[in-house]
């Protein structure tokens, strides 16, 4: 597996931290988009670093238009030479329309025609050939020279999907180089719901496994004392029950029989009673989520819960792991 890590959002940090992550031998640093914009961290990521991959892990596609998302991975591609990767997500409904007051409908629809729209532009880029996208959802037919920038000099910026649902799943198998499972799914839902869901879709395609990695950002409740496993389990168990008071991901409660659990946490989460939630998470629930213990401990559990089944794992705290990393390595390697 190749071993990612987390861009900090904040632009005068996100250089160093990046070149920090190459000296320690990652493959990867992802941003994320929550309080700041995913892009503009990856400027000095990039310009601090040679060898490293940067993207966004993600960037919400249905906040902007496929143009504009277009245009900027054509820049941080360039300027990377080659390492930008655009990781896209749907976000959910309240997201979309009252945040980023965007339209919503049919997600997996329209996420496979935004890649596919991304795609048309940068093929009218690469070949200078007239832009005649036309979709449901994306109607892309003006392209001037003013406008094109012309072939990328690291060639197309590869794209990366993140799903939870089948139909996403299976459409990033069918259309994306990378799937990126949420940090709220389980080993079990994993192998059992969104692997086959996510090779359908490679099928479909008429592509090989190989053709698409597969990402996962792993949770972990991790310390060397009891004081650390605590603090780190309550924030961990938090984590979990915001993603699980979502009605989106109810199926993975549902999978393993906890689907009322959803029910509860989503009356405590429009009431902002955020620690109560917490506490409805009991040891099963922290233990099948996460993986716990001491750093060798937690990369030995997370070698075998994903060993042979993903490409890429990066943990899902932006604490140090540097211990459970140089395990995981080892393990790797024996």
């Amino acid at each position: 597996m190749k071993l990612d890590g987390g861009i900090p959002l904040d632009i005068t940090q996100s250089g160093t931290a990046a070149k920090r992550l190459e000296e320690a031998g990652y493959t990867g640093g992802w941003s994320a988009e929550l309080n700041h914009d995913p892009f503009l961290p990856l400027v000095p990521a990039i310009q601090e670093t040679s060898t490293l991959q940067l993207g966004t892990g993600i960037a919400v596609a249905f906040a902007r238009n496929p143009m504009i998302v277009a245009n900027v991975a054509w820049d941080l591609q360039n300027l990377s030479g080659g390492r930008f990767i655009l990781g896209l997500g749907s976000q959910i409904r309240p997201h979309i329309t009252k945040r980023f007051s965007m339209p919503w409908s049919q997600p997996a629809k329209r996420m496979g025609e935004f890649i596919a729209a991304l795609h048309a532009i940068w093929d009218s880029w690469e070949h200078d050939t007239p832009l005649k996208f036309r979709g449901e959802f994306y109607q892309h037919t003006l392209m001037t020279p003013m406008f094109n920038p012309g072939p990328c000099s690291g060639g197309r910026p590869k794209v990366f999907l993140a799903a939870v649902g089948p139909k996403m799943t299976e459409l990033a198998g069918e259309m994306a180089d990378g799937y990126f499972s949420h940090g709220f799914t389980t080993e079990s839902y994993l192998k059992e719901v969104n692997l086959p869901a996510f090779e359908q879709g490679i099928r479909k395609a008429g592509r090989h496994r190989s053709d698409v990695e597969i990402s996962i950002p792993a949770m972990s409740v991790m310390g060397t004392t009891e004081e650390e496993l605590t603090a780190s389990a309550v924030a961990t168990r938090q984590q979990i029950a915001f993603y699980g008071s979502t009605p989106a991901y109810r199926p993975v409660l549902e999978h393993h029989g906890w689907g009322s659990l959803q029910d509860d946490l989503n009356k405590l989460s429009k009431q902002g009673q955020w620690v109560e939630m917490g506490n409805l998470i009991t040891d099963e629930i922290l233990h099948t989520f996460a993986a716990v213990g001491t750093p060798n401990e937690v990369a030995e559990d997370l070698h075998r819960r994903y060993q042979g089944a993903v490409d890429r794992l990066s943990f899902y705290s932006t604490a140090n792991h540097a211990q459970a990393l140089q395990r995981l390595r080892e393990l790797e390697a024996s």
